[in-house]
């Protein structure tokens, strides 16, 4: 199946989201659509029977649902835009707020003065003082609300219609009954009118939409800065030793670039010549530039702080480390939590029942004031009038469609600038909840970088023990098999030619030489392959594994050549890494293929005191599966193919970003920093995101289960107070402002100070 990604405007609301949704889920090539509303894109999966059409029906189904759809608007193109329109409104709020001021000033501070033809020349004034706010500042809610109501829906633009349009009617009845004998006593005797309240009403939520904008606008400053990040050009070293200047993308793998002492690394590479001050913070959120040299890889978005470098590029343009962290966050900021699924029915739903419920209580007010409000001195109907327009627009669908995606693109975008590059909400919502931490040792607990450190000779010499050994770990990514090749191109450059070589998972490699069986690996593999093994053989190898060495047996045919010992640093950040685990109270379980006694003495250094050894991948999973089901959330942090299975089998799988790429696309979240610190982080960037899209929710709800009601004269029989329909205007606005705020308070979001 492949997927569709549209620019979807005109979108305000929850209702609005679940509209397209609607309409496009409708479709028969779609096979599912997610739609976020602060991005304005539409994710569409399209089924395997989907056409060349299939786009062309997306966006005409959009369209058809009141909306504009559109290929997607490159990102700066898109930013101008959003901030031209961000002008807009703000113009066009300061034009609705000094319009209304004369509003305000007529209908409530002045005092009569004089009729004409029995019309009270003040309301007269207010009438016409309000009306453009009423046509002009307010058409984008007025047509948005027909158009809305013609394709059989209601947003938020149909509540600010309706309240605006009943205050501006009432009040201009009352206005102008004199006029007419034939008008109603009722009507007669009225003197409250809202030309004010309809002012403020759209004043107000432009207002909120305004900041609103603003803040949206603040929360995808993480991902622009990513964009900003590739550099347009590259200096290209030609055959004659010169340098031109190319655009990136046109230029191939393997090319020869030149990069100046404070430029931009444009394409990831490998140095070839001179060293340099790499300052790779905006990848990786490390604060220390790294000293970097021949062999040395470095990444398109990292900056040269001293020197030139001569780098072998290694990747495309849209293939670069800097690309791939574009396209995950993307990915990751469209995603759709449960809990958002939730609130997007309720808001599909929420607007008629709002309008019902509005309806009812002003007709209570209506028919019951008198009993309900003795000694008011309104008329009843000028209650319901009131009811009814405070209850239209102090409903906020708005914020409950905010709630969810606001904090997921501040909390991926702030995760992307400190190395953590998260997938999708489900991995957040997830690590929010973990109770138990796997850990693998090599590459996760230790750098995974592994030197040889001891060679052990018994029947063969050290050029056909290393060159077996580096045969048949030719195609071996583990970092043990980097050890080997370092030590073998030390001491030769002939390596023999093995054939049929296989992996036994937990064991070693095995394969044919000459037409003899030749084999690299565990003491348990040899005792399988090897006739006589030196009687002190275990012990040795147990006795070095509790110095935290690893053990390679190399044998040929029923001989053992010798041993290859190789030892790998634990990483500076692992302790501490693993004491916050435990501080947060969550478990940690070092779960490892290596022999026993090294992981007890790897376990010890670092503090995990449950371990499990020898295990092969497969029971890796199987180990996963037991923890799920004693009801553990289990996050599982790997970096080699042997993590692939656990990796996607957990409930949040964390991989290492040097690792393989299988367990890159096995994992959840991806830890560009290849540090283990960066996994608590990951964490805690979780329960940081969770908490601020919760507390949204909780204030969404709550602020429509309380301000309705309010609004609704809840209170009046004990208070004598309702709520003005301005001020229901002023707190709809603010409820949307309130929580796109706080989601954006992610953005000063930092990992444990304990761990940098």
């Amino acid at each position: 199946m492949r997927e569709l990604t549209l620019q979807v405007t005109g979108m305000n609301c929850g209702a609005c989201v679940a509209s397209v949704e609607k309409a496009v889920s409708s479709l028969d090539v779609v096979a599912s659509v997610a739609v976020n509303l602060p991005l304005e894109k539409a994710r569409i999966v399209l089924t395997q029977a989907a056409d060349t059409n299939a786009r062309e029906q997306c966006i005409a189904a959009i369209i058809s649902a009141g909306f504009k759809a559109t290929d997607l608007t490159p990102a700066p193109q898109l930013r101008e835009q959003n901030k031209t329109a961000l002008h807009a409104k703000s113009w066009k709020v300061s034009v609705a707020f000094l319009l209304s001021v004369p509003v305000f000033i007529l209908s409530m501070v002045l005092d009569d003065f004089g009729t004409y033809k029995g019309v009270n020349t003040r309301l007269f004034l207010a009438f016409f003082a309000a009306l453009p706010v009423y046509i002009w500042s307010g058409a984008e809610f007025h047509r948005n609300a027909w158009a809305s109501l013609r394709r059989g829906t209601a947003n938020m633009d149909v509540l600010v219609h309706l309240g605006t349009t009943v205050a501006m009617l009432w009040s201009s009845v009352v206005t102008f009954a004199p006029l007419f004998s034939f008008s109603p006593d009722f009507i007669l005797q009225s003197t409250h009118v809202f030309f004010d309240g309809a002012a403020f009403i759209i004043t107000f939520v432009l207002l909120g939409n305004y900041l609103e904008a603003k803040a949206k606008l603040k929360a995808t400053d993480a991902v622009h800065h990513l964009m900003e990040m590739q550099p347009d050009e590259a200096w290209v070293v030609l055959e004659t030793g010169g340098t031109e200047a190319q655009q990136v993308g046109d230029i191939p793998k393997n090319t020869l670039i030149k990069i100046l002492a404070g430029e931009t690394v444009p394409l990831d590479g490998c140095i070839e010549k001179h060293t340099a001050l790499v300052d790779e913070s905006s990848m990786t959120g490390e604060s220390y530039p790294v000293r970097k040299g021949e062999g040395d890889e470095v990444v398109a978005g990292t900056v040269v702080l001293d020197g030139t470098l001569f780098v072998r590029t290694t990747a495309l343009v849209g293939d670069t480390m800097l690309a791939k962290v574009i396209q995950l966050v993307d990915e990751a900021q469209l995603g759709k939590a449960p809990i958002q699924r939730l609130v997007d029915r309720v808001a599909s739903v929420f607007v008629p029942v709002v309008v019902i419920a509005a309806i009812g209580a002003a007709t209570i007010w209506w028919f019951f004031a008198e009993s309900l409000a003795p000694t008011s001195n309104m008329e009843p109907i000028e209650m319901a009038v009131m009811v009814l327009v405070s209850t239209l627009v102090i409903a906020c669908p708005c914020a409950l469609g905010l709630a969810t995606p606001t904090a997921l693109v501040v909390g991926t975008g702030r995760g992307a600038a400190y190395g953590l590059l998260i997938k999708g909400i489900e991995a957040l919502e997830r690590a929010h909840a973990t109770s138990v931490v796997v850990l693998d040792k090599t590459g996760t607990i230790t750098a995974g970088t592994p030197r040889v450190s001891h060679i052990e000779l018994l029947d063969s010499d050290v050029r056909e023990l290393l060159g077996i050994a580096s045969a048949l770990e030719l195609e071996s990514t583990h970092p043990l098999a980097s050890a080997v090749h370092t030590s073998w191109s030390n001491v030769t450059d002939k390596r023999p030619l093995v054939h049929d070589v296989r992996t036994l998972p937990g064991q070693g490699l095995v394969g044919a030489l000459d037409g003899e069986p030749v084999a690299i690996g565990t003491y348990e593999l040899m005792e399988a392959l090897v006739h006589e093994l030196p009687e002190d053989l275990e012990q040795n190898v147990k006795k070095r594994a509790k110095r935290g060495v690893t053990i390679m047996l190399v044998s040929k045919g029923q001989r053992l050549l010798g041993w290859i010992e190789a030892s790998d640093r634990i990483r500076e950040t692992s302790a501490p890494a693993i004491k916050r685990l435990k501080q947060s109270g969550i478990s940690v379980i070092m779960l490892t293929g290596d022999r026993e006694e090294t992981a007890l003495t790897v376990g010890e250094a670092v503090g995990i005191e449950t371990i499990v050894a020898g295990v092969k991948p497969d029971e890796k999973a199987e180990h996963i599966r037991e923890l799920q089901q004693q009801n553990e959330v289990v996050a599982m942090v790997g970096d080699g193919i042997n993590d692939a299975a656990a990796l996607t089998l957990s409930d949040v799988g964390l991989a290492m970003g040097a690792g393989s790429q299988i367990a890159l696309e096995s994992a959840d979240i991806v830890l560009v920093r290849n540090d283990l610190a960066d996994a608590v982080a990951a964490l805690e960037l979780g329960r940081a995101t969770m908490t601020r899209i919760r507390t949204n929710l909780v204030w969404a709800f709550a602020y429509n289960i309380i301000g309705i009601p309010l609004a609704m004269g809840l209170l009046y029989p004990w208070t004598g107070w309702l709520l003005p329909p301005a001020f229901a205007a002023a707190a709809m606005s603010l409820s949307s402002v309130s929580v796109v705020s706080n989601s954006l308070l992610l953005r000063w979001w930092q990992p444990s100070s304990a761990l940098r």
